[in-house]
């Protein structure tokens, strides 16, 4: 039995980091890199897609000497304008410009040339411009627990599926231990932590699409269904089975997809 138990954490510990490293390398607001090979020295590169704070966002670029120089074209996210052209200058082994500060939840689109000589070459997402995101400072206090709750919370989602598929005895536990872990981090951390990075509590169903915020309700719901069944004494081996794999499928939805996002023409601003 004790074999058994350790196996279905072990198993339970594995999807779990599974999810973990790909949100870790999913999602649009992770660094996008590269490498360019110009003027027979090859430049290895790394885009930031998230600023935060209320400075602009620093844009830097590893170069072997001063004779590379670079520039950085930019504009707002989804506004039909003009693109502006900031030079970068040299320093410390590197080209540096920088992105004017947005309001949280503000985007820009740009690009980066690098030229030496007669070379040239653009710095783009696969040929598209970078996206990058301005986001509050999230303290830490916040931030810290939200994040190893919502983790914790996909280890004993994972492990109380496992305990419904093999007929346990440890479900009702596991599915309060389940619930009370996911609400908390989601439900009450979550939309702290929005606030301090985005400015509003919720931006989810009824007020909005934020695609994080509806993550987070539907396995509130999903969960919260399993916890009416095992406390009205119903079966509920498959309510928490079903609210197992719909956490799973919501946790390799990639984070910040369809995120909290300005309309500049909405606010006024263009």
């Amino acid at each position: 039995m004790a074999l058994k138990t350790a196996f279905i954490w072990f198993i339970a510990v594995v999807v779990t980091l599974g999810s973990a490293f790909y949100q870790r390398v999913t999602g649009p607001t992770n660094p996008v890199s590269g490498e360019l090979e110009l003027a027979g020295e090859t430049v290895p590169w790394k885009m930031e897609r998230t600023w935060e704070g209320d400075t602009d966002q620093q844009i830097s670029v590893e170069v072997p000497s001063d004779a590379f120089n670079g520039t950085i074209e930019w504009k707002r996210h989804k506004v039909e304008e003009t693109w502006t052209t900031v030079p970068m200058t040299f320093s410390e082994g590197s080209l540096v410009g920088h992105l004017p500060n947005q309001p949280p939840a503000g985007k820009l689109d740009y690009t980066v040339n690098i030229a030496a000589g007669d070379a040239e070459y653009t710095i783009s997402n696969k040929g598209r411009a970078i996206v990058t995101r301005f986001k509050g400072v999230v303290p830490g206090w916040a931030l810290l627990p939200h994040i190893l709750l919502m983790f914790v919370g996909m280890l004993f989602s994972t492990r109380t599926g496992l305990e419904a598929i093999f007929k346990r005895d440890n479900l009702k536990r596991l599915i309060i231990t389940t619930f009370t872990l996911l609400f908390v981090g989601g439900m009450i951390l979550g939309p702290i932590v929005q606030k301090f990075a985005f400015g509003a509590l919720w931006t989810g169903v009824p007020w909005g699409w934020d695609l994080t915020d509806n993550k987070t309700l539907l396995f509130i719901i999903a969960w919260g269904w399993a916890l009416w069944a095992v406390l009205k004494g119903k079966n509920a081996r498959g309510p928490a089975l079903i609210a197992s794999i719909v956490t799973i499928v919501v946790y390799l939805i990639p984070h910040s997809v369809m995120g909290s996002e300005i309309d500049y023409s909405a606010e006024g601003m263009l």
